[in-house]
């Protein structure tokens, strides 16, 4: 199975949520309610000292399956306490079981900036993420050069936080050419799924001077150390994290 079959199957999906919303939505009134939402700074808070944790709230995955139930602010305000600086919600409703109800609900019950995980692939949903979350995520594989700078400078404009995600080093200098500053590398390999903390280590001297998140695959302190060594400004946890609670406040202690 090849990224781009990976990809494409949740584009496509994605693309007919954006016509549902575009049908449903009058786009100049979301506009206006997105100017009114008062964001919360995500990148300023992954730039703190210190290895900052992105906890997921996440109930299933392609590569995982069923994971397990989740009330989202349950988990919201339990990462908070753990020490997390971030949230990311999963909102994609087919495979990963989320839904903008629990973006709601995880952000309502913390302080903490939260980022919408989801598959964006029209403007429409930029403006949608920026009337409920502090930060969008941008996957590259998913742009053209102009369309990734315009999706990254649209979220600017709109207050939100964009994490554009890279898989390789074409994808790497795709994020910076595009003005992203906060660049998160996946070291999923989305062609079979396999994991390696070595993309990270590979991609970070390309992404010198744009605050860093490594994300999948740490699922102890010494993955997290070892990131973080190779540059990580921050770790996103899902999986592990949704498996053992515990382990986000085991990260969150680290030096």
């Amino acid at each position: 199975m090849s990224r781009a079959t990976v990809l494409d199957e949740f584009a496509a999906a994605a693309l007919r949520r954006a016509e549902e919303l575009r049908r449903n939505t009058d786009l100049d009134i979301l506009y206006q309610e997105v100017m009114l939402f008062e964001k919360r700074d995500f990148a300023g808070a992954l730039a703190a000292p210190g290895l900052s944790v992105i906890s997921e709230i996440k109930r299933a995955s392609p590569s995982a399956g069923f994971i397990r139930e989740a009330d989202p602010a349950e988990w919201g305000a339990r990462y908070e306490r753990e020490g997390a600086r971030c949230l990311s919600v999963l909102t994609e409703p087919e495979r990963f079981k989320g839904s903008l109800k629990d973006l709601d609900a995880a952000r309502g019950v913390t302080t903490l900036p939260v980022i919408r995980k989801d598959f964006t692939v029209d403007e429409a949903q930029v403006l949608e993420t920026g009337t409920r979350a502090d930060a969008v995520l941008l996957i590259a594989a998913l742009f053209d050069p102009a369309t990734l700078a315009r999706y990254v400078s649209l979220a600017v404009e709109v207050g939100l936080t964009p994490l554009v995600e890279v898989h390789d080093e074409k994808e790497a200098d795709l994020a910076l050419e595009s003005g992203a500053r906060v660049i998160g590398v996946n070291n999923r390999d989305l062609r079979d799924f396999t994991v390696d903390l070595g993309t990270f280590e590979r991609l970070a001297p390309r992404l010198v001077g744009a605050t860093l998140v490594a994300e999948s695959g740490v699922r102890t302190p010494e993955d997290a150390r070892r990131l973080g060594d190779a540059g990580a400004d921050a770790v996103l946890v899902g999986e592990a994290a949704m498996r053992d609670p515990g382990l986000v406040a085991k990260l969150s202690a680290l030096p």
